[in-house]
């Protein structure tokens, strides 16, 4: 079945009559067009929210002042999973290290930025838009992103995918927004209901630009949402065993997608929890064994599909944690943290700069040494081969990664 004959047959056919809004026949015709070619690189971002603690998950096991510093939470250095003569993982983290050892994973140590921001919000914002940590800005990075791919061509919002139900800040681009997908089948059926056909009775060629900027954004998502439909109603089961966490089924999702051919260059997943004030170890081990256990199977399933160098994944958290643990067996909002980068065909194994000096703190906390816009700097034009200047603002040094 054609593109034209499965709109026609699915999202505005009722009761035998051809209901297909007016004011979607002009992306209709773009989305039915080729899909636009990107460089067959994929970016797939896993966010810890919550402020991960990067201590306790890329663990200094022989230095005695994160022994000192934190009596009662601190790893053991027996457990830790080594990475090399100074840092190794977390013990839960056995999945990861499989990957690790297999020459899949880069670990970046001490990434911030300037005048860094402890609250959650604000320093989720600064990371989802790529700012300055006194600037406010709208749109987010990898909503620029999708900007820059789709300036002058069709309007694609399916070229970025964030598997959720709702879109996050990093999504938003200054003219087009990504697509948030749970569930494929759920979205489509959501577009063929009657309130995208009501609204279409009710659109005029006379509406304010407001109005009119808000059916655009309705007809790219009806357009998309049969796009990524008709693509994953063909593809069958994953080959990889996954877990039955959350990450572990959006992973799949974004598995799923992948292997159906969906045009998408980037997908974004979050995972929360991360926040451990109080009782930290049982938590954390909970939640990066989740972690470890759904990248593992994500990674597998990659193999088993060929696509393993090709698909790129990137974990971060907004901030880390405090040095020092407080008196509730936790820690506290910190600064500078680690970010993994898994796949994609990177050189081999290996931890990409040095561990933090514990010894030359900021105000108790780790100081940065990586802005997190280099990182992105690197993997847009590198990677993705996307003009980093445009989507970022200014030109950010990039890191040896790829």
């Amino acid at each position: 079945m054609n593109r034209r004959n499965f709109l026609k047959q699915s999202a505005f056919t009722t009761a035998g009559t051809m209901l297909i809004p007016h004011f979607l026949k002009a992306y209709e015709t773009q989305m039915l067009g080729q899909v636009s070619a990107s460089n067959g690189k994929i970016l797939v971002v896993v966010q810890l929210s919550g402020g991960n603690d990067g201590l306790n998950t890329v663990v200094p096991y022989r230095n005695d002042i994160y022994y000192r510093e934190r009596p009662t939470i601190a790893i053991k250095p027996e457990k830790v999973l080594t990475l090399n003569d100074e840092i190794g993982f977390h013990p839960a983290m056995t999945s990861l290290k499989a990957l690790y050892d297999e020459g899949l994973v880069t670990v970046i140590n001490n990434v911030g930025y300037p005048n860094p921001d402890r609250s959650h919000f604000r320093s989720m914002d600064i990371w989802q838009t790529a700012s300055d940590s006194d600037k406010y800005v709208n749109s987010g990075w990898v909503g620029r992103y999708l900007d820059a791919a789709c300036a002058g061509k069709e309007q694609q919002p399916f070229r970025t995918i964030e598997v959720d139900d709702t879109l996050s800040l990093a999504m938003k681009g200054d003219t087009l927004n990504g697509l948030a997908v749970l569930d494929p089948k759920k979205l489509y059926n959501q577009t063929r209901g009657g309130l995208v056909t009501g609204l279409s009775k009710e659109h005029t060629t006379n509406q304010p630009e407001s109005v009119a900027y808000l059916y655009k954004t309705l007809a790219e998502t009806v357009s998309s949402a049969a796009y990524v439909y008709d693509q994953t109603s063909r593809v069958g089961t994953t080959m990889a065993t996954y877990p039955t966490s959350e990450l572990g089924n959006r992973l799949k999702t974004v598995s799923q997608l992948i292997q159906a051919g969906v045009s998408t260059s980037v997908y974004y997943v979050s995972i929360s929890g991360f926040d451990t004030h109080i009782n930290q170890p049982g938590q954390q081990e909970r939640l990066l064994g989740q972690y470890a256990e759904a990248v593992g199977a994500f990674m597998k399933d990659l193999k088993a599909a060929g696509r393993q160098n090709d698909v790129l994944l990137m974990t971060f958290s907004e901030f880390g944690r405090r040095v020092k643990q407080n008196a509730s067996n936790g820690t506290d909002h910190g600064t500078a943290n680690n970010v993994f980068l898994i796949g994609g065909g990177l050189p081999a194994k290996r931890v990409l700069n040095e561990a933090p000096d514990l010894t030359k703190l900021t105000e108790g906390d780790l100081t940065y040494s990586v802005d997190f816009r280099q990182i992105y700097a690197t993997l847009l034009h590198d990677y993705l081969g996307a003009d980093d200047v445009a989507v970022l603002g200014r030109k950010f040094d990039g890191v040896k990664i790829v």
